[in-house]
């Protein structure tokens, strides 16, 4: 068979193949990211982090043959994390991985495709607006914003692209959870009237990292790309890398445990953010230098902003001195509860036929079932290895960078639980209640937009 032959038919294939992937949605460019031999998806690493290394690389590793991705190359500001994360990754996929020393060097080699963005909680929104003007699909860490500066910055350019990026919000991936979701919005659960979020642990080594801090030295980093567009401090290496410690570098307790949690409360009933959060806790315990608290109590008010009539309330508590490693989540009704822990849905609370009789009323209690049949535990440990969550949702990002279909925890996902956490640094930093300006995209204390 002749070259020019040989040509035809290869281009005849795949102009086929191009009218009917067009057929089911897919662009010309997102066609051109699925075939041929040169369709291998190049990942970058941006973070060679604790919860890279713990949880998103054992993930990838389960999936990444049958998808056909490869991990290329690792960029991290510290010189240390950095030859780490390249002999990491090299033994993983048997092949050199180049060492970036910023974002900059890999998006203008043009080696990648796709990023893991599991850098500090200040910085995932500015690591993912890099990311996709650099054209990049990218899996970003928790907290998504810890500003709504920086939450609508990154909103708007993701929303400007056609990137695929996927929140690390892992619930969204969790079989229960789908389950839970099914049973709220089929309204045999009636009305959500209360949600109670706990998350309490017993680590005084929790986010501490004193053996890491000591070999810190500045001349082995950047300090001042890694203050990204927060106020300038000088160098303290506890900031770099017990940053979930100090604000601007983190919330704390709501960006790192109830980012997730709330983020069930948005999906389930279908609402964006609180109408309002007051706060209160302290430094109970834990009295290392830090800046945020070890100890908090939020309640939020939801419901549709045009009839305060109607809504729930929710309570978020966590403490890092007594606890039990079970995150919890139990969503209420008149007719029960659904528990998050158990996964179970159970009659307990409902209203039985002697207090319905009194008021001449229909008892109303839920079935007793099971949101799943096998066993999904969440632990207050974000490095797990390849839970099941996280690895359910790291292949649903790479089938989506594969398809082109919207990820379970679409970027809308993240802009409302930063929305609901920024509501709490708030209401907690200045002691007043904490509202939303649906106008301004502000959240509102005194009157006043709240600024750090």
């Amino acid at each position: 068979m002749s070259d020019s032959r040989r040509k035809f038919i290869k281009d005849s294939a795949k102009a086929s193949a191009a009218v009917y992937l067009g057929s089911l949605g897919f662009s010309a460019k997102s066609y051109a990211r699925i075939i041929g031999s040169n369709d291998r998806v190049r990942v970058g690493v941006v973070g060679f982090s604790d919860r890279h290394r713990s949880s998103h690389l054992p993930s990838f590793m389960n999936h990444y043959k049958e998808l056909n991705f490869d991990v290329v190359a690792v960029s991290d500001i510290w010189k240390k994390r950095r030859e780490e994360g390249v002999a990491a990754w090299k033994e993983k996929m048997g092949h050199d991985i180049t060492a970036c020393r910023n974002n900059e060097e890999m998006y203008n080699g043009k080696m990648v495709d796709a990023v893991f963005i599991s850098t500090a909680d200040f910085q995932h929104a500015t690591h993912a607006i890099e990311a996709v003007r650099a054209g990049c699909d990218a899996y970003v860490e928790k907290p998504f914003a810890e500003t709504m500066e920086d939450n609508r910055a990154a909103l708007k350019a993701i929303k400007g692209s056609d990137r695929i990026v996927q929140i690390g919000s892992q619930r969204r991936s969790g079989s229960n959870y789908w389950a839970a979701d099914n049973f709220i919005k089929s309204g045999k659960f009636g009305p959500i009237t209360m949600v109670e979020l706990t998350w309490n642990v017993n680590q005084p080594g929790r986010w501490r990292r004193p053996a890491l801090v000591a070999q810190l030295k500045e001349s082995d980093t950047d300090w001042k790309r890694f203050l990204v567009n927060r106020p300038y401090e000088n160098f303290d290496p506890r900031k770099y890398l017990e940053y979930r410690l100090f604000w601007p570098y983190s919330s704390g307790l709501p960006g790192q445990w109830m980012s997730h949690q709330i983020d069930t409360v948005h999906w389930f009933s279908g609402l964006k953010h609180p109408r309002s959060v007051v706060a209160n806790g302290g430094i109970y315990m834990w009295k290392d230098g830090r800046r945020n608290w070890d100890t908090i109590t939020a309640v939020f008010d939801y419901g549709p902003e045009n009839d305060p009539s109607t809504g729930f309330q929710v309570t978020f508590s966590s403490r890092m001195h007594n606890g039990d490693e079970r995150p919890a989540e139990v969503y209420y009704s008149n007719g029960g509860e659904l528990n998050l822990i158990t996964n179970k849905i159970s009659p307990t609370g409902g209203l039985t036929k002697r207090f319905a009789d009194e008021m001449k009323m229909q008892p109303n209690l839920l079935p007793e079932q099971s949101l799943v049949t096998e066993n999904v535990q969440v632990v207050a440990s974000a490095n797990t290895g390849a839970d099941k969550l996280t690895n359910a949702h790291v292949r649903n990002w790479m089938e989506c960078v594969r398809s082109r279909k919207t990820p379970n925890a679409p970027v809308e996902a993240g802009y409302a639980h930063s929305i609901a956490n920024i509501m709490t640094t708030a209401a907690a930093h200045t002691g007043l209640k904490a509202t939303f300006d649906e106008r301004t995209q502000e959240v509102m204390v005194g009157g006043k937009p709240f600024k750090y």
